[in-house]
């Protein structure tokens, strides 16, 4: 079975790894992978090829990254005769035309319980509705968005310290075994269709990562993982009068019924209240206190919140917008 790998970010790239390293062993081959072009980088926006990208150039597999899946695209594809596409974070809409390259159709690894969280973000939303468990799933690419029928899925059960990142890395991984106990196969299976009620998300801007300091501190904790690294959760603060962006990176949360949370009712919400050394920096929230232990200040690295304290000797006390 040859195939066509689509993929673009680290995630996709950790799964496109396993499935080269597993391609003889499982009996397919990956004659091509797609891309998105390079994006512009960094302070002097330097082009920069996808991680996908530099995997492919590595193991010298034929890579396109074109801007759009037009009949150019098609012309350069079809010499392949990829019997099959197979697709994780690819980031396009894949129509009839190019779909027909491709006798056996399309899989796609989709990291949430569908039909639970259809759509470009689902990991970040599992994280923000603090849900018990999400999945790696394999679905056929079908017209409408994340409606193709499900071919294979694994539970992943979460315990409410996952951030957004590793949770889509474990996803990557177990999603290429997925993938390769299905390609190993002669056929594939018709899928089960979905059952159960739908739900979508959405693309995360970087104000939904704006801190609003009214909200409870766990639900600002789980933000926080939910949108780390990027865009990242972030609020403001005055330094000598300037206002200055400031990402907390990550953090722990206190309730209001906890002791240490005690004393605080009057403050306003977003005071820098204490530095505890062995825990971290409390801010004040519409309930309980939030514990951040990693921070950002803009043009700066990301600093632990004791060595953050060493430079900011008067953070405690600000408030946080």
């Amino acid at each position: 079975m040859k195939i066509l790998y689509a993929g673009s970010p680290e995630a996709a790239a950790v799964t496109l790894k396993i499935l080269i390293e597993k391609q003889k062993e499982c009996g397919f081959e990956i004659v091509g992978v797609l891309s998105n072009p390079p994006s512009a980088k960094g302070r002097h926006k330097t082009p920069t090829p996808t991680p996908v990208s530099e995997l492919a150039q590595e193991y010298h597999l034929p890579l396109y990254t074109p801007e759009h899946l037009d009949a150019q695209a098609r012309e350069q594809i079809s010499p392949l005769g990829a019997d099959l596409l197979v697709v994780f974070a690819y980031g396009h809409i894949f129509g009839p035309k190019f779909m027909a390259l491709f006798p056996m159709g399309g899989i796609n690894l989709h990291p949430s319980l569908l039909p639970k969280y259809r759509g470009c973000t689902p990991v970040p939303a599992a994280i923000l509705n603090r849900d018990e468990k999400t999945a790696a799933t394999i679905q056929y690419v079908s017209e409408k968005m994340d409606e193709g029928n499900i071919l294979a899925q694994q539970i992943i059960n979460l315990d409410g310290s996952e951030r957004a990142d590793s949770l889509l890395l474990q996803s990557a991984e177990i999603g290429a075994q997925l993938f390769c106990n299905l390609l190993s196969k002669n056929h594939l299976p018709e899928g089960k269709a979905q059952t159960g009620e739908a739900s979508y998300t959405k693309i995360i801007t970087k104000e939904d990562a704006k801190i609003n300091w009214s909200e409870s501190a766990d639900i600002i904790e789980a933000k926080i993982r939910a949108y780390y690294p990027d865009p990242a959760c972030w609020c403001t603060e005055s330094i000598m009068g300037n206002i200055q962006p400031l990402k907390i990176l990550s953090a722990g949360w206190i309730a209001e019924n906890d002791q240490r949370a005690s004393g605080y009712t009057s403050e306003p919400v977003g005071k820098v209240l204490q530095f505890v050394k062995s825990e971290g920096i409390y801010i004040k929230t519409g309930s309980g206190l939030l514990c951040v232990k990693e921070l950002q200040r803009q043009g700066k690295k990301a600093m632990g919140y004791k060595d953050f304290m060493n430079g900011a000797k008067d953070f405690i006390g600000t408030v946080l917008e």
